[in-house]
């Protein structure tokens, strides 16, 4: 495990976790995965700011389309609300396995709060009990969603965004990319924290760090078996953003991750592709930091300075 070079933050936080003698992570059952998942986060988030409001509903759909979706509005401190707001619909991360609209709860507040924009957090179907494509999707159903129901949530159907961390912005890279395929509404801005953009794990990030800081490989691949269970979709661009044939005409883009991440080349080589094909997007690597610490602010202060670039992105955005 790599240490020379770690916050000392991030090294503080990896060492708080080791249990000697405990299952692994990749080894527990899923319900135990997403309770342990849970558990950390919330241990770890700051605390909830105040918003103007923070509204669950569900968006409808038939049965047969996979039934109707969670989600919580949030609008920010102090927003009138006369006023249509321009809005981020939120995908959030853990693999498309762990993780829900109560874990983001305190993060979309923030980014709420900072950027002046309403969030609209999604609770899109988990596998393994949805393998792919039922996250894409979801994904897709609730940007339109949104865009369609706009005035009624009280926003701004020209200015929506979408963003989320690790598979979350794998989903809301894979939207951009469905949008612009299709034609019709598309997203104003992509909000992309550590996607996940290339499942075939070769770069090489995911060798050297393999393991020890917190998203290893074992993880990675029983989350894949869990949402990909037909590894010929590994390559599909609806999994893998990163093999679409063009990445033209897609939105502006903020790709922020963490250096010591497995994912880290995987995204460096998505804003690079991004950029070749035309597309506005700015790139910020936070130095010495690991998967997931975007929800850490409570024990990281570089979770809190990168959650503050990027609201401040979204609202240079969408405003």
């Amino acid at each position: 495990m790599p240490t020379t070079k770690l916050d000392p933050q991030a090294a503080a936080f990896l060492r708080r976790l080791e249990r000697p003698g405990a299952t692994p992570y990749h080894l527990l059952p899923v319900e135990a995965q997403r309770a342990a998942t849970e558990k950390m986060t919330c241990a770890f988030r700051p605390p909830a700011p105040e918003v103007a409001a923070a509204e669950d509903g569900r968006m409808a759909r038939p049965p047969e389309r996979g039934g109707s979706l969670p989600y919580r509005l949030y609008r920010p401190l102090d927003s009138d609300f006369s006023e249509r707001l321009p809005a981020l619909v939120w995908y959030h991360g853990g693999g498309w396995t762990v993780g829900s609209i109560a874990l983001y709860d305190v993060l979309c507040r923030q980014i709420c709060n900072l950027s002046g924009c309403a969030v609209v957090s999604v609770g899109y179907r988990l596998a393994p009990e949805h393998p792919f494509p039922a996250a894409p999707d979801d994904a897709l159903f609730a940007f339109d969603w949104v865009h369609e129901h706009a005035p009624r949530l009280g926003v701004d159907g020209g200015r929506v965004a979408v963003g989320g961390d690790s598979a979350g912005g794998n989903l809301a890279a894979v939207t951009a990319l469905a949008c612009r395929d299709r034609g019709g509404a598309a997203p104003a801005f992509q909000l992309l924290v550590y996607p996940s953009t290339d499942q075939r794990g070769v770069g090489e990030s995911h060798r050297r760090y393999a393991d020890g800081l917190l998203l290893t490989q074992e993880t990675l691949a029983a989350f894949r078996r869990n949402y990909l269970p037909d590894p010929g979709d590994h390559g599909h661009w609806r999994a893998s953003p990163l093999l679409a044939g063009s990445l033209a005409g897609l939105p502006p883009a903020l790709v922020l991750t963490a250096s010591h991440d497995p994912l880290v080349d995987d995204c460096r080589n998505y804003a690079e592709r991004l950029r070749r094909d035309g597309v506005p997007v700015s790139y910020s690597e936070y130095p010495g930091q690991i998967h997931s610490f975007f929800v850490l602010g409570g024990i990281m202060d570089a979770a809190n300075r990168a959650v503050e670039e990027a609201a401040r992105a979204l609202a240079q955005a969408l405003f």
